[in-house]
């Protein structure tokens, strides 16, 4: 009999850590750990990994990132020989050439060889920054031998484009995605790891309803405003990326929470003025329709705050 090696993907969040679980106590010889680091990720969410996980799981949690100086050499190459054949001007060429250079930072990297933020209609973060460093990964282990399976935290509650989700399906590549939690709710994911006595990210005590990306460009209202409270530095980062992501677009503007102009005559300045970071936060402190002040959603938030229920 083929042995089970089962490679549970691990985002610092309630759902891979609940997958992570059942592995282990399914599979304690054979199971191994993987995180793909985006370059967004808050500090307290790798430190839970690094340190916490590792030590709890008693297994090493591998780490993978996506690398793009190929990508970025490629589209330096094309800025300076095709740019100026079609029609941009020579001082956007040098700007955009003062920018496109690798950073080391996965997220960054593939915003300024794209030249924009991923936007819900075009998420191309998911695939480049997590799915395709996972795959490489799950392919060595197929490689390997053994019966591949790829643990995966999703559930069908979560959004309407996984409500079709299986939790089991065999790949053509060789091995199978084992999806244990698909019929879960977030509340029960949540008492699972609780009773088994495991922690859970800080973050979900900060008000966080998302752990990932820090923030995730499909931020809500709410998750905007946490961030601002609680990790006013990651807003910093933010602001500091769309200066530098802009500077890397023909536009000459970049906002992370990708909007789109409001009408044909305005231009990508005003809807950057109006989309920007800053501008969002300043957004997400208003009530519903986005015109008067929430005394309440501008005050501080309490020193602990779960959706959970984890300040019990």
């Amino acid at each position: 009999m083929s042995i089970v090696r089962p490679i549970v993907s691990i985002s610092g969040g309630k759902d891979s850590l609940a997958c992570a679980i059942l592995a282990l106590e399914q599979f304690p010889d054979t199971v191994r750990f993987v995180m793909a680091d985006t370059g967004n990720e808050h500090p307290l969410t790798l430190a839970y990994v690094n340190d916490y996980l590792t030590q709890r799981l008693n297994h090493p949690i591998e780490i993978v990132r996506a690398e793009f100086t190929r990508e970025i050499a490629q589209k330096r190459l094309y800025v300076e020989t095709k740019w100026s054949g079609k029609g941009v001007p020579d001082d956007i060429i040098a700007r955009t050439l003062s920018v496109l250079q690798p950073t080391g930072n996965p997220f960054l990297d593939l915003c300024l060889w794209k030249g924009r933020f991923p936007s819900r209609m075009a998420q191309f973060c998911t695939q480049h920054l997590k799915r395709y460093p996972l795959d490489r990964y799950l392919m060595e282990r197929v490689s390997e031998g053994g019966t591949v399976e790829s643990w995966r935290g999703v559930r069908k509650a979560e959004s309407e484009r996984r409500k079709n989700a299986l939790e089991r399906e065999h790949m053509a590549e060789g091995y199978w995605i084992v999806q244990p939690i698909v019929e879960w709710s977030a509340q029960e994911v949540v008492d699972f790891a609780r009773k088994r006595g495991y922690r859970h990210n800080p973050l979900y005590m900060m008000g966080m309803g998302r752990v990932g990306c820090m923030p995730c460009i499909n931020s809500s209202k709410d998750e905007i405003l946490a961030v601002s409270w609680r990790a006013p530095e990651h807003i910093d980062k933010i602001e500091e990326w769309e200066s530098l992501v802009g500077m890397a677009s023909k536009r000459g503007f970049a906002s992370f929470l990708t909007e789109r102009a409001e009408d044909d005559d305005e231009t990508p300045a005003e809807t950057f003025d109006r989309a920007n970071i800053r501008e969002k936060i300043r957004w997400a402190q208003t009530s519903r329709g986005g015109k008067q002040f929430d005394m309440i959603r501008t005050a501080p938030p309490p020193a602990c705050a779960s959706v959970y229920g984890l300040c019990e």
